[in-house]
């Protein structure tokens, strides 16, 4: 494949490749989740806030364990993502555990086609935004699906992060946006030994590409924050400074690693 045209397509392959093993990890800890852990950062629930009585939507859920957590919080919840895959494994997870949360199948950009409601808030965190070509296109959406003076809570990994070689010891990709990435991993972030090797597609899209996006689709950007930590230990060379905050052991505190985003819809 030599453009990101087909992406949806490889992506969905990709990511359907990687559930089963990511559901075995002990990175998603599927144990300790279902003996009623939170898979939600003190990031993210601090930007939440109170969810009782909420309609969240979240966006690209994986296999749901977010969304089940923030339902276990109080709210109603429905989660969204590419995989079918992951999409059978959420609605599974969520009947053993007795969660009403839902879930939908669906391209981001195709879901207004297939959900006919508006949330509280939108909420959509880690590892999302690298996997949609048009950031407008997804503000539009994030925008459509939100209650007037709804909320949107957004957390990512930073785009410094996004421009390192895999072993962080050179620049090896553009901050901006100059089209697709197209890449093959054997293993996964979730587990590296896996014996699975998968194509993918991606772009980096910097903070100005982003708060652009939301800022002309009518949000407005409430509060950022940058943060010198990743709260997963989903990169290489890592070290794990505090419980759940991990750092690139030879670039210490020195670099943004994830931010966060809350606006409103005016």
């Amino acid at each position: 494949m030599s453009t990101g045209e087909d992406y949806l397509e490889v992506n969905r392959s990709s990511w359907n490749n990687k559930t089963e093993a990511h559901l075995a990890s002990e990175f998603y800890d599927m144990d300790g989740f279902r003996a009623g852990n939170s898979s939600l950062n003190s990031i993210e629930l601090a930007l939440l806030g109170d969810l009782k009585g909420k309609k969240v939507l979240h966006l690209q859920c994986h296999f749901g364990q977010d969304t089940i957590s923030l339902n276990r919080l109080g709210a109603e919840v429905v989660g969204v993502d590419l995989s079918d895959k992951a999409i059978d494994n959420a609605r599974k997870i969520a009947a053993e555990l007795n969660s009403s949360a839902q879930f939908i199948c669906s391209d981001i950009y195709d879901l207004p086609n297939h959900l006919a409601q508006q949330f509280d808030i939108v909420f959509t965190s880690y590892g999302t935004i690298g996997w949609l070509p048009d950031l407008d296109k997804w503000a539009q959406v994030v925008a459509h699906f939100l209650k007037p003076d709804g909320k949107f809570v957004f957390v990512e990994f930073h785009p410094f992060v996004w421009m390192f070689d895999d072993n962080f010891e050179k620049i090896a990709y553009n901050y901006f946006n100059n089209g697709p990435i197209i890449e093959t991993e054997n293993g996964t972030y979730a587990n590296r030994e896996a014996n699975i090797t998968h194509e993918y597609v991606c772009w980096n899209h910097s903070l100005s590409e982003v708060m652009t996006s939301l800022l002309e689709n009518g949000l407005e950007i409430n509060a950022f924050g940058e943060y010198d930590y990743s709260p997963y230990n989903c990169f290489n060379n890592t070290v794990e400074v505090a419980p759940k905050k991990f750092r690139i052991e030879h670039l210490s505190d020195k670099i943004p690693m994830v931010y966060s985003i809350s606006a409103t819809k005016k």
